[in-house]
């Protein structure tokens, strides 16, 4: 699975364009993906990708970074054995472009601040 385009607000992931924070997991996109507290990304906002269980999770936290991650939900995530990386979601985008092959990934992106 590739993501082929990302700006404020807006992805492609496999030829198609969404507008709202998307979870990929799976090789399945959801694009109603939301948090509990909408800047904040909780371990409970997470359970699809913990019930896939991935070898890596790439976290977007936006356009700017606002969407913070907390040492709690870092955590939890690698207490289940997953590799996380964390950065901006432009970033986050080209990480998970680079180690989507092979590896069972999964992304949480936040798409706009």
């Amino acid at each position: 699975m590739r993501i082929t385009g990302y700006s404020f607000g807006s992805i492609t992931i496999e030829g198609k364009t969404y507008t709202s924070d998307v979870l990929i997991c799976n090789k399945k996109v959801d694009p109603s993906w939301w948090r509990l507290e909408g800047h904040l990304l909780q371990p409970e906002d997470l359970e699809t990708v913990f019930k896939n269980k991935p070898e890596i999770l790439v976290i977007g936290t936006g356009h700017d970074g606002v969407m913070k991650v907390p040492g709690k939900t870092i955590l939890a995530i690698k207490e289940r054995g997953i590799e996380v990386f964390i950065s901006r979601t432009g970033e986050a985008v080209n990480i998970f472009n680079s180690l989507s092959d092979g590896k069972k990934i999964a992304a949480a992106l936040h798409l706009t601040c």
